[in-house]
């Protein structure tokens, strides 16, 4: 096969993996192209078997080897949807593989990952994050002379996940105006933007990362690949520190714009999405969607394509995605509140600074019997987010010291 990446290269992919990877649905979003005025899609990568585009360009890889390949075996690092698609296509091909994953990794995942995999797939847990876990895989390469699959990085694999942006254009032809399309390493864009721009001249091709994970913004703006120094892993399937080289010099060339999402926002759109279109995304399933509002302007009359990448989401975190949304919408709010050692204060707090549908949803306070004040832990839901600055109002008023608590305050990610 090849070994570099352009249509050709894609067109070579989508014939390899026919008849194993769904050619997924482009569904019409009805309710938000009447909200954007716009002719807006979804491309529902949610619905391949393993639940995320990664499948394509594992499968594409894997069963380009040869014999004598298959046969030294296969090694991975992930700790979510390319541990899925790698072990789906072990198991299709007959390959001995083996996954490392970090120890963090939530058993539901480490059990699809067995799942899919079966006899073929052995999952080794090692290091406390996926840096750690892939250099440990690459050292495992190194010893067994085996194959490794990158999750991103590597021309074959960007010319598997670039099969969406054929079937994308196999169904809309050169009328496509916006693709959105998520970024974590960069793989997925790479290869969509390579199969459309090579396609539709003036197609727009928009990357959208989330803000605690911005490694390909941060890289474009530096103009080399720079690695995060922290990455938030609430968008676990983009929770990537260093970008590809290879996707690096691609999205640079052939990406018009890159988005940043507020995690906040990434949780609204989930839920909107699941109470408005019956969708379980995961986070980085709704990213693309969640930067429609940034380009609201630009996309009325204009046909949309935004790639809903996967949805392996895990149901426990559905508390932490409320939490976030309502904290996003200005809804919910933390405060440490300074209350004197007298009785009383508490009853003139919800008396007099608390307005009338105002709800005090956390309190956590243990008396200091040798001071004057005492600082209580409150948090307090709003019906509506313009009540936040009359509360605050009358907190002053009454003389009540309160400090709020913001996303850059260590305590706050003890409360979320």
């Amino acid at each position: 096969m090849n070994r570099f990446l352009s249509i050709a290269t894609i067109d070579e992919a989508s014939k390899r993996i026919n008849g194993v990877v769904k050619d997924t649905p482009l569904q019409r979003a009805k309710r938000l192209s009447q909200f954007f005025d716009a002719k807006i899609y979804f491309k529902r990568e949610d619905l391949q078997d393993v639940r995320s585009y990664k499948i394509r360009g594992a499968y594409n890889l894997m069963s380009s080897l040869t014999q004598e390949e298959k046969k030294k075996g296969v090694v991975c690092a992930s700790a979510g949807n390319h541990a899925q698609g790698v072990a789906f296509s072990a198991s299709s091909l007959n390959i001995h593989t083996t996954i490392f994953m970090p120890k963090t990794t939530p058993l539901q995942k480490i059990n699809r990952v067995k799942h899919f995999g079966g006899k073929w797939v052995d999952v080794q847990l090692v290091g406390l994050n996926y840096d750690e876990s892939c250099h440990a895989a690459k050292e495992y390469c190194k010893e067994k002379g085996a194959i490794f699959v990158h999750p991103f990085d590597d021309y074959i694999v960007i010319s598997g996940q670039g099969t969406v942006g054929k079937e994308i254009f196999d169904k809309l032809g050169k009328n496509i105006d916006y693709v959105l399309c998520p970024i974590g390493g960069g793989g997925l864009i790479s290869g969509v933007a390579t199969y459309l721009k090579s396609k539709i001249k003036n197609i727009k091709i928009i990357g959208v990362e989330p803000t605690g994970a911005a490694g390909m913004e941060v890289s474009r703006k530096a103009g080399k690949v720079v690695s995060l120094d922290t990455v938030d892993t609430f968008v676990d399937g983009v929770a990537v520190k260093t970008v590809g080289e290879k996707t690096f010099k691609i999205v640079s060339f052939l990406v018009n714009d890159i988005i940043i999402v507020p995690e906040g926002k990434v949780c609204t759109t989930m839920i909107d999405l699941y109470q408005n279109e019956g969708i379980v995304a995961e986070p980085a399933g709704a990213l693309a969607i969640s930067a429609l509002d940034s380009v609201a302007k630009e996309i009325k009359g204009k046909t949309v394509v935004c790639i809903l990448s996967g949805g392996n989401n895990d149901i426990l975190r559905y508390p932490e995605v409320m939490e976030k949304n309502l904290v996003y919408q200005g809804l919910k709010h933390y405060f440490l509140i300074e209350f004197a050692q007298k009785p009383g204060q508490l009853r003139q707090f919800v008396d007099k600074a608390l307005g009338p549908t105002d709800d005090i949803v956390r309190f956590e306070y243990i008396k200091k019997s040798a001071k004057e004040t005492g600082p209580a832990l409150i948090g307090i839901e709003l019906t509506k987010k313009e009540d936040f600055k009359p509360l605050c109002q009358r907190m002053e008023k009454l003389g009540i010291g309160y400090k709020l608590i913001t996303s850059s305050d260590l305590l706050y990610r003890y409360l979320i």
